[in-house]
């Protein structure tokens, strides 16, 4: 599970470079046109990638396939969610709504799909117990 760990940790650390950088942009041309995605870059990209990082460090589930689809469904999630959210709120491309708006849940749906199996696997059994 280490491998999972360092993998949630790497995604995390991207996250936090780009909302980083969301916010330095921000600041720098006093727009708040991406305060949304940039809260969520942090909060669901760096803190919840972060916080899942460490807690695979610690335990190692037992249910190796219900714990990899919680890695993968986090990152994709998270990916999913911040892009989808991106594309809604400030749309650089133009794109139809409908398409975007889509987008946009499916990531999302994705992302709680990932809370669901960590709440799933913090009651199991770990290698530790």
């Amino acid at each position: 599970m280490t491998s999972y760990s360092k993998t949630l940790l790497r995604f995390s650390a991207l996250f936090a470079l780009v909302g980083a950088i969301l916010g330095s942009h921000m600041a720098g041309s006093e727009s708040y046109l991406f305060k949304s995605v940039h809260a969520h870059v942090l909060v669901v990209g760096w803190l919840s990638l972060f916080a899942w990082a460490v807690y695979y460090k610690i335990f190692t589930p037992l249910n190796k396939k219900l714990a990899a689809a919680h890695v993968w469904t986090a990152i994709i999630g998270s990916i999913g969610l911040t892009i989808g959210m991106w594309l809604y709120y400030v749309n650089p491309f133009s794109l139809n709504q409908t398409l975007v708006t889509i987008f946009f849940i499916v990531g999302g749906t994705i992302l709680l799909i990932s809370f669901v199996i960590f709440a799933i696997l913090t009651f199991m059994k770990t290698e530790e117990e």
